[in-house]
């Protein structure tokens, strides 16, 4: 690891594991309503937003679920009736990880999955909401999501530090090298070639010879997704930290609101943890989780704000006090 690694690597920098699982999301969860209590809670966070003088965000798998993504539910059901049908895949997490019998078989499902997840869904209206919150202040946002939303709903890629990955890229699966590869071109072609095979009657499968191999090595390509050592953390992905750090070192005093949407505790370590350490270290910061169990420390509760109900209605209902 040289100097620079080193910096990253930083207390200031999220403590990434090399093996942090993507977030399983397989539903969409019941959520209360915006009641008397999270509309008090939504006027205080209005408030904190207003007076803010920059806004580090967090966000989770959950913004994506309260903004229709297609992980699980009907969206996922109808694309994928055949996977179900023969493989008993429910969601794209569990698909992920099927030990699929042949090369073919696997990356007809995922490129299939990637289509869906990157190329065709999204963004919605809690992302577009959430670009008109923060559009003309000084935010930045750190992100475990690999749907590239936040890009496709206007948000400025220096702003942005997506740390798992993204499912518009491959790297090689040994990996060889420290380089990713844009994929659409060839999920594309493996898609049609096997929509093609299925109406001649060979479905869920890909063609051999467009089976995406390293262009250095030789080897197989796989998806850029964080889920085990192998992980490439590219050049971009490093600049991206870089940015992150840059920004958070600039504001580690000062009225910061750390806004936290759909976070979980599936890998705290990344945004939960760091962003009660930060309000802590700052008298004058404000934590605000939106969520479906959001909590705090004892140490910082007195600034904190914790809103228990659907984040699209939340943020919506925090769109219309700001005008």
């Amino acid at each position: 690891m040289g100097q620079g690694d080193a910096r990253l690597w930083a207390v200031r920098l999220p403590q990434i594991p090399r093996i942090a699982i993507i977030a399983r999301v397989t539903t969409t969860p019941p959520t209360p309503p915006l009641d008397a209590a999270n509309l008090a809670r939504i006027d205080r966070l209005a408030e904190a937003l207003a007076g803010a003088d920059a806004v580090l965000v967090g966000a989770g798998a959950g913004l994506s679920v309260a903004d229709g993504d297609a992980h699980a539910g009907p969206a996922f059901e109808a694309r994928f009736a055949d996977f179900h049908a023969a493989r008993g895949i429910t969601d794209a997490y569990s698909g992920g990880f099927y030990p699929f019998p042949t090369p073919e078989e696997k990356w007809a499902f995922w490129a299939r999955n990637i289509l869906l997840q990157r190329y065709e869904s999204g963004p919605g209206a809690v992302y577009r909401d959430l670009y008109a919150l923060l559009d003309g202040r000084d935010f930045f946002v750190l992100t475990t999501n690999v749907d590239h939303r936040f890009q496709n709903s206007g948000f400025p890629k220096d702003r942005l530090f997506y740390t798992q990955g993204d499912y518009g890229l491959f790297q090689c699966s040994v990996p060889c090298s420290q380089d990713t590869y844009d994929n659409h071109d060839a999920v594309v072609a493996m898609d049609a070639a096997e929509r093609a095979g299925a109406a001649v009657g060979t479905p869920m499968r890909v063609p051999t010879h467009l089976l995406p191999t390293c262009p250095r090595c030789g080897e197989p390509l796989t998806t850029n997704l964080r889920s085990d050592d192998t992980f490439v953390q590219d050049a971009g992905w490093y600049a991206a930290a870089e940015r992150y750090v840059s920004w958070a070192d600039a504001h580690q005093a000062g009225r910061v609101l750390h806004l936290e949407l759909g976070v979980g505790m599936n890998t705290p370590g990344i945004i939960k943890y760091p962003f009660w350490r930060r309000v802590h270290d700052n008298p004058e910061a404000t934590y605000a989780a939106l969520s479906l169990e959001p909590g705090t420390p004892r140490e910082i509760a007195g600034r904190s704000i914790l809103i228990d109900a659907d984040l699209g209605a939340a943020l919506a209902a925090l769109r219309e006090r700001l005008g």
